[in-house]
């Protein structure tokens, strides 16, 4: 292993041309620069400059080390510039379901990033059942679910306005069985659309499945079937609602966190808001 400050004395000679300016460079003496070559040269065993040649010139070992040589005090210079820099050094885990993570949730989390460089957000999207779950054993610092019943250690909840929905274009008098568009086993949309329309005694199919919410706003946009969807994600589809099902339960949406002090507690704060932006129709239920 090569002593980084004699690969850098070494380096210096050559790029200033003479052991005089390399001593200038280095705030050093030139006895002790030379010194420095000498001792590289002997960890090396071989010459690495000819002293006698004007301007300086590196020996043949020597142009073979130079090249390793600057990139080992590039890495180096690269590592301590990481370690000095204090950006992304506190991690905050942060689960959200997929139609949460909309434009203004997006816009609050990086500018709260931007103002805190020291903190890293690690943001998952995902089921409700599969976050609360991660949140209870310590995965995440921070969730945001949709629930029938809210725990009691939860920050804040808000009432979810639910519907059913059809097509705009393709809608009209659905056939018996009714197709459905739906989300996977776990969600819970899934398991409050198979109650309610079995309450209606309503036959019914699956025609259409799909983890993305996206992708199910498109199925019932295109007639595929219809869906129990939370009212405000259907803006700007071409979708109605579906009233021959009878009137939907509001789902909750609840945040909760661990730590309610510090850059959490300004996080937490700042997420709160935007769901209540999102939901300032309803009235949240806060601690």
């Amino acid at each position: 292993m090569f002593d980084p400050r004699l690969l850098r004395a070494f380096v210096t000679i050559i790029e200033a041309g003479s052991f005089t300016l390399a001593a200038e460079r280095l705030h050093m003496t030139q006895s002790t620069v030379s010194q420095q070559l000498a001792r590289l040269e002997q960890a090396t065993g071989k010459q690495l400059i000819d002293r006698h040649a004007r301007p300086l010139q590196l020996t043949s070992t020597g142009e073979y080390l130079i090249s390793y040589a600057r990139r080992i005090l590039a890495l180096q210079q690269e590592a301590q510039n990481v370690l000095g820099d204090p950006t992304g050094t506190i991690p905050i885990h942060i689960g959200l379901p997929e139609d949460i993570m909309n434009t203004d949730m997006a816009l609050a989390l990086s500018a709260f990033s931007k103002q805190h460089r020291s903190i890293r957000l690690d943001v998952t999207a995902g089921l409700s059942r599969d976050l609360m779950e991660g949140y209870r054993s310590g995965q995440f610092d921070l969730v945001i679910v949709k629930e029938a019943i809210a725990s009691a250690d939860r920050h804040a909840t808000f009432p979810e306005e639910m519907a059913w929905f059809e097509s705009i274009d393709h809608g009209g008098n659905w056939s018996d069985p009714i197709p459905l568009v739906t989300f996977p086993q776990g969600g819970l949309y899934r398991e409050d659309m198979f109650e309610q329309i079995e309450r209606e005694r309503r036959h019914w199919y699956i025609a259409f499945t799909s983890n993305s919410l996206a992708s199910v706003l498109i199925g019932v946009e295109t007639g595929l079937g219809v869906s129990l969807l939370p009212v405000v994600t259907t803006r700007g589809y071409r979708v109605r609602e579906y009233l021959a099902l009878g009137k939907a339960q509001p789902m909750t949406v609840s945040i909760y966190a661990w730590d309610k002090d510090g850059l959490v507690a300004q996080l937490l704060q700042q997420m709160t808001e935007v769901l209540n932006r999102r939901f300032e129709h309803s009235k949240a239920s806060a601690f």
